[in-house]
This record gives structure tokens, sequence and C-alpha cells, in this order.
């Protein structure tokens, strides 16, 4: 099949489809307000039961408070791997499907249980399942639709719509946590979220096979075409053989590096700005807006950074994104210190685009690298890890528990993103044998 002068709109479709599954499966980056809610303070300590709305639940540490959110994230990766496996053997609308059912069955059983048990079965290890497999589906589909040259764009577009999603779920967990109380927030949100999820879910599709997409407007072929076709790779390179390669696991690496450091972030921006803010009552009384403006500026970072990766290559972006959140983590326990909510906002935005550009760029990578047939279930393995990842904002629950800060948890979290910027500037992608026997033949 002849490739089309343009993308067809049902492409668009399929990518605006995908946006719209991941602005509910994006709840994971919003539980900074849950965490608010449940985490006890001066006025009553853990295991305290709460009154009113919130009668049947208790009060929790901040280790306990995480958990869910670790759990969540750690079966979220785990089951990326099932999820891109049926992605590419059955289909992206079966995948969403399931993947909207799981993660709304994980909120309800979160709000009845009314207890600790409770978030980490339901949204921990079902929540983290509908995530994963949900999750699977929209990138690969709308990834075949279009060309390299156009990669990380539909990428950026796609997941943009996961750090989104607390753009809106901050504020209206925080309005259904005190009007309907923490498990009215759960059981609604998770009705909500498998409607969504399901009919969007049905707009995934993916090209009729031998479609070709769009090539690059000729002006780039003459320009930017042939520096990004090196790093490029001409074969579709199966499981088997990718994890037989130093640059998956590389690639796994800069994943760790990239993403713990926001989940760091994501998992204590409400409490972080209330202990910053602690003089100014509007902030100190409504932390989720650092939750809901990490959600916007997450998302703008998946689609920036996919943006300019296309024009100044995976790498380059790879490394100003990192080296400049790495900076800001060391510097923030100072600025908590300081009382600034202006300089909090300005590092903790950049730690936001960092991540999210991190979610961008790793899928882009990936077919970069190993080719775009099989970015389902090759995604998937890369994708373990930001499950990893998930260790350092569970070790920073210990920290703050043992020190009563999270100063430490910051510099250990810089130490791993400076890491992953080097091992990022000496992984090149991989040649497959019949890419290497060829470039021998040439240069003959």
């Amino acid at each position: 099949m002849a490739a089309p002068e343009k993308v067809p709109s049902k492409a668009w479709v399929v990518t605006f489809a995908g946006t719209a599954i991941n602005l509910c499966l994006g709840i994971l980056y919003a539980w900074s307000v849950w965490k608010a809610a449940l985490l006890y303070n001066k006025e009553h300590a853990a295991g305290t039961a709460m009154t009113g709305i919130n009668e049947g639940w208790v009060y929790l540490n901040d280790a306990q408070a995480t958990w869910a959110y670790a759990i969540c994230g750690f079966v979220f990766a785990l089951f990326m791997i099932p999820g891109g496996r049926i992605q590419d053997k059955y289909g992206p609308k079966v995948g969403a499907t399931l993947g909207g059912l799981l993660l709304a069955a994980g909120c309800i059983i979160s709000g009845l249980m009314k207890s600790y048990t409770g978030l980490v079965i339901g949204f921990g290890i079902f929540g983290g399942m509908g995530m994963g497999i949900g999750y699977a589906a929209p990138t690969p589909a709308a990834v075949k639709w279009f060309g390299p040259h156009k990669r990380g764009l539909i990428v950026g577009l796609v997941v943009g719509g996961y750090g989104g999603a607390a753009i809106y779920i901050a504020p209206l967990a925080k309005y259904l946590i005190s009007t309907y109380g923490i498990s009215g927030s759960f059981i609604g949100l998770g009705i909500l979220f498998a409607i969504v999820v399901i009919i969007a879910g049905q707009l995934l599709a993916w090209p009729e096979p031998g479609y070709v997409p769009p090539p690059p407007p000729s002006a780039l072929k003459a320009t930017a075409g042939a520096p990004v076709q090196t790093s490029l790779t001409a074969v579709d390179w199966v499981a088997g053989d990718m994890v037989k390669t130093v640059q998956f696991y590389a690639l796994v690496f800069m994943f760790i590096g990239t993403s713990q450091s926001g989940l760091l972030i994501i998992g204590n921006a409400a409490p972080m700005l209330s202990k910053t803010a602690a003089g100014i009552a509007f902030f100190a009384a409504n932390a989720w807006i650092l939750a809901s403006y990490g959600g916007f500026v997450n998302a703008a970072g998946r689609i920036g950074t996919g943006l300019y990766s296309d024009k100044i290559g995976r790498t380059n972006a790879y490394l100003l994104n990192c080296t400049i959140s790495a900076l800001c983590l060391f510097l923030m326990p100072m600025i908590m210190k300081s009382g600034s909510v202006l300089l909090l906002f300005l590092a903790v935005g950049i730690a936001y685009w960092q991540y999210g550009g991190g979610l961008s760029l790793l899928p882009a990578f990936t077919a970069d690298f190993f080719g775009p047939k099989n970015l389902g279930f090759n995604y998937g393995l890369v994708f373990i890890g930001w499950g990893i990842a998930f260790f350092v904002p569970q070790a920073a629950g210990f920290i703050k528990d043992a020190t009563g800060s999270l100063d430490y948890a910051f510099y250990l979290s810089g130490v791993i993103l400076v890491a992953a910027v080097i091992v990022c500037k000496l992984t090149k992608r991989p040649m497959a044998a019949s890419e290497s026997a060829q470039a021998m033949q040439t240069a003959k």
C-alpha cells in the first residue's frame, strides 16, 4: 500500500481517544490529595478512628499512606507486560476495556472496605492492574499511524492525558472527599472512569494491513531527516532478542532515574505545600493546588518534550530535562525551608516537566531502538523501570518517619537521576545482526 500524502483523520481519532483513556487512568497522580486526607497530624494519631462522613476510616502514618501508591505503581508496571501482549495480539479495544473495568473495581473496593487493607487491595492491586493493562493499549495503537518524525509528539499527546489527569482529578477529589467522604470519592470516580475508558476504548484501532505512514515533508528530509535516521532501527526486534542487549537494561535504568524523582514529588506534593506555606492560610487549606498544577506541567512536559525530542534527538532531550531537574532536587530542602511558595512551584514544576518528558521519551526510545511492530510488549518490559522507581517514594516515607523531613530523600533522588544522565549519554542504539552485516557489506 502506498503511503498517503497526509495522516488519515482516523489516526487523530485514535490518538485523542488514547488521551481520554489516560485522563482517567492517571488518578495515580492525584494520590497526594487522598494521602493528605488519610495522614495523621498533631490533632490525631495513627490508628485513630475518623468521624463524620469519613466514619469507619482510621488515620495512617506516612509509610502506610504511601504503600497503596507504591504498590499501585509496581503492579501497574508489572501488568504493562501482559497488557502489551494483549494489545499486540488482540488489539487495543480489549486492553482498554479490561483496564477500565479493573480500575473501576479497584476504586469501588477501596471505597467500600474503608481500611488500609482495602486501599492496598483496591487501589494498589486492582487499580494497578487496570492502569497497566489499560495504559498499554493507546500508545502502540497511535504510534502505528505515524512516521518516526512525529513519534515523539504523538507519544506525548497520548501519555499527556495520564499526566494531565491530576489537573481535574485533584480538585474534584478534594471536593468529593469534603462533600461525600473518602469512600464517596473513590466510588464516584470509579464509576465515572469505567464509563469514559470503555467508550473511548472502542475508538482505538490499528491501521489496515499494509498501511504505510506518510513520510516527512521534503524540506525535513533534506535537513533534519538524515541525522535522525541514524538513531532509528530498521528491524522490528522481538522481546527475546531485545532483552539480550545492554541497551534494554540501559533504558530500564534510565526509566528508573527519570521516574523516581517525579514520583517522589507527586506522592508528596500536597504535604510539601502544606509545610512550605504553613503560615499562608490559603495554601495550607488548599494544598491540592500543587498537585493540580503539577498535573498540568506533567502533561505539558510530555507533549513539549516529545515535540522537541523529534527535533534535537531523544538523548539531548533526556540530558537537558534530567540535569536541570537533578539540580532542583538537591536544592529542594533549602527551598522548602525558605517558605517561598514561588520557588517551590518553580522547582516542583521542573520536576514534573522532567518526569512527564521521561514518559514521552522512553516509549519513543524503545520504538527507535527496537522498532514499532512489537512496541506493546517491548515497551511493557522497559516499563518495569517505572515500577522499580517506586522504591524511592516508599523509602522517602520511612525517611520522613525517621527524620521528620524529606531532605535525605531528595538528595538520594538527585544522585540516582545524575547516574541516569550518565547512562543515557553512554547509550547508543543496538545494531541487529542483519544491520551489522549490511553495514559491513556497504563499507566494502
